[in-house]
């Protein structure tokens, strides 16, 4: 491995890092322990309007009822992504019916690439029960945003459309009220991640 490639992955893993410890410590500042007092909700997650892989607009409001399973990716990511994703269906089948009701999605932050052909044909492999999501820049970077996702585009010089993204990698649970619940770190394996999941939902 280059020493450049090796620098960015070292770059990569202390960004996750730091994101990581900050959606924890939102996650802790918002759940009242005994004898404390509450500062609020967790500030990750909230409203978004995005379309998914068949064309359609929707919201927060379209997976009301059901618990969400987030990663921010994109189609054209060389391992992180297809990695994630694939722990992400291993761990809904060791769920079995207890992850009957639970959508796992993508979210795209290369909107350029990204169109909702390209989502539908790249969520297709991890399993018929995942949904992509794409949009306009505004609408991608608000929802990153929203849940403190690092992601930046890295330039190739001897191929302008063959660029890389840099960006956090965080698998995030929703509760059916569209709540934060819990996050897991790339290093978190499909057992680790079902087992996880299984407890913040309570099955």
């Amino acid at each position: 491995m280059s020493t450049h490639a090796t620098t960015r992955r070292i770059a990569f893993a202390a960004v996750t890092l730091l994101i990581a410890v900050a959606i924890g410590v939102y996650a802790l500042m918002s759940s009242p322990q005994q004898g404390q007092r509450s500062f609020g909700e967790a500030l990750v997650g909230g409203p978004f309007t995005m379309v998914n892989q068949k064309g359609e607009t929707v919201s927060e409001k379209s997976f009301a009822g059901k618990p969400m399973l987030l990663f921010f990716g994109y189609t054209y990511c060389p391992d992180v992504c297809p990695t994630e994703l694939q722990v992400m269906a291993e761990a809904l089948r060791q769920l079995g019916d207890k992850a009957s009701d639970i959508q796992p999605i993508l979210v795209s932050i290369d909107p350029a690439r990204d169109t909702p052909q390209v989502l539908a044909d790249y969520v297709a492999n991890f399993g018929p029960q995942f949904v992509g999501l794409t949009g306009t820049p505004e609408q991608v970077k608000a929802m990153a945003d929203a849940y403190r996702v690092f992601y930046a585009k890295v330039e190739n010089k001897d191929d302008p459309k063959a660029y890389l993204m840099d960006h956090s990698s965080i698998i995030y649970l929703m509760g059916p009220d569209g709540k934060f619940l819990k996050h897991f770190t790339y290093s978190t394996d499909a057992k680790a991640l079902a087992e996880g999941i299984a407890a913040a939902l309570g099955r």
